[in-house]
């Protein structure tokens, strides 16, 4: 019979935990036998599970048996190397160490105090990707910004609205926050609405501007300019202008100096959303996409989309930290303590909407250290590489089109209908990405451009080669045979 499971205890431990690594590892390495996407039906597990948890232990034999039977199935495998679907989220063998070992330590780091490690590691490996971004020194923790881990680029917006709608209603007075308006483009990424919703913002007073192919989807600032003097006429406020490197849809990018400039003209908290393409400027050639961020109140990138950190670690980088600390900060008394109250240290707890923190920047640094930045730098490339091989296919079947410039490692393309009717072609698509996705060798997401339904195949997988992207496109030339044949037979 197992011996019973303690709380904790140093043996036990290092016995489940090997035998829970040698389950991931093998995980691992039967990943390409699993659909891609899952294909159960919604509920499937309620029928598979018991009504209430077990009175007496269970081994964890019998629980891993029952992730293979029954968690598996309702998995879609974001690690896949034929995972194509919205943008990638990595997980690295350093990663994977460095989450382990948050999870053994398991810190709750909200004040210096709480684990002096914690923020001063936070503080140094920030540092050290600013660097590496070649961010402005206003964003190091030797200037009057900083850079703090989030949790996701949604959180990253939240807290930069909430800094930036302070420091305005400081100054214009409390009452004023039905003048405040925001700005951003009708491809920013849904997380600021959200932002603006939980901040208070006047939904009326949200201002999402169009895009078309004209610009590739960018932003433009002569339509910008036009709507803030508009606001202005009328007495209201522009406060925060949210720009974004590598949008969701289509990697369009904004044209951050002529919106910096618009954004410093006006006054305006100037917002850098490069939670995709952020891990793409640690390559020189891609750098000058940021060009303009050192106009900018704060920036912010995904490494858990592109940068081998395992979920979640989103890095944002501030100006002025004072901003977010009189936005977000408590002093209860429980939390008072001498480093605090002296002002000598971080708090990073002022720097985020919940109190509790995890160790996230141990991953972090762990990537940075046990990879080295040029094998970061050769892993976005091959990426691209790869991307830029998938467009050639896309190109040389006459069937299909590429419809907006690929920039970094996502293409944006679609199958033509044989009678050049949108709303078929639209349904085409549509039935093509069900399709593929269905026969669970790939999954690929979609998008919506100025009406035209658009498929998107996002190269970023740790374990993608070019064996994967070769077979991958031979799946959608097989359903779209099948699909076009279709059409001609009726």
């Amino acid at each position: 019979m197992e011996e019973r499971l303690k709380p904790m205890d140093a043996e036990q431990l290092r016995e489940s935990a090997h035998r829970m690594v040698d389950f991931i590892a093998d995980y691992y390495k039967s990943i390409e036998s699993f659909p891609v996407l899952s294909q159960v039906e919604p509920g499937y597990l309620r029928k598979l599970l018991p009504d209430s948890a077990p009175d007496h232990p269970e081994s964890l034999q019998q629980v891993l048996e029952d992730v293979q039977a029954k968690i598996l199935p309702g998995v879609t495998h974001w690690q896949s190397p034929n995972y194509f679907a919205y943008y990638p989220s990595n997980s690295s063998i350093a990663g994977f160490m460095g989450e382990m070992l948050s999870a053994g330590l398991n810190i709750v780091g909200f004040s210096w105090i709480t684990s002096p490690a914690a923020t001063e590691l936070e503080i140094i490996v920030l540092d050290w990707l600013a660097k590496l971004l070649n961010l402005p020194d206003d964003f190091l923790s030797t200037g009057p910004g900083g850079g703090v881990i989030q949790g996701t680029a949604s959180e990253a917006v939240l807290v930069v609205l909430l800094a930036a709608r302070d420091k305005f209603l400081s100054r214009i007075g409390k009452s004023s926050l039905d003048k405040l308006v925001v700005y951003s483009s009708d491809q920013t990424h849904s997380a600021l609405q959200k932002a603006c919703q939980i901040g208070g913002i006047y939904p009326e007073n949200c201002r999402v501007l169009k895009t078309d192919a004209s610009t590739n989807y960018a932003l433009s600032p002569d339509l910008l300019n036009e709507v803030i003097s508009q606001d202005i006429s009328t007495g209201l406020v522009p406060f925060l202008l949210c720009a974004t490197v590598g949008t969701t849809s289509s990697t369009a990018v904004d044209p951050l100096p002529a919106l910096a400039t618009v954004a410093k003209r006006n006054g305006m908290w100037f917002h850098i959303d490069a939670a995709y393409a952020g891990s793409a400027c640690i390559c020189p050639e891609y750098r000058p996409y940021i060009d303009g961020v050192e106009e900018a109140d704060s920036f912010n990138m995904n490494a858990h989309k592109w940068f081998l950190t395992n979920f979640d670690c989103s890095a944002l980088w501030i100006k002025d930290r004072k901003a977010l600390i009189q936005a977000l900060s408590t002093n209860p008394e429980f939390l008072k303590n001498k480093a605090s109250q002296a002002n000598m240290v971080v708090d990073y707890r002022d720097w985020q909407i919940p109190l509790g923190r995890r160790f996230r920047s141990l991953k972090l640094w762990m990537v940075l250290r046990l990879y080295g930045v040029q094998n970061l730098q050769q892993y976005i490339r091959n990426h691209i590489e790869l991307a830029r091989q998938f467009e050639d296919l896309v190109i040389q079947d006459p069937r299909f089109e590429v419809v907006t410039p690929r920039i970094f490692s996502l293409v944006c393309f679609r199958l033509l209908s044989p009678d050049n009717d949108g709303d078929k072609g639209n349904k085409l698509n549509r039935d093509l990405l069900d399709t593929v996705n269905s026969t669970g060798k790939i999954f690929i997401s979609h998008t919506v451009l100025s009406g035209t339904y658009i498929l998107r195949f996002a190269v970023g997988a740790p374990l993608t080669e070019e064996r994967h992207v070769n077979e991958a496109w031979k799946v959608l030339q097989d359903e779209a045979s099948k699909l076009l044949a279709t059409i001609q037979n009726n």
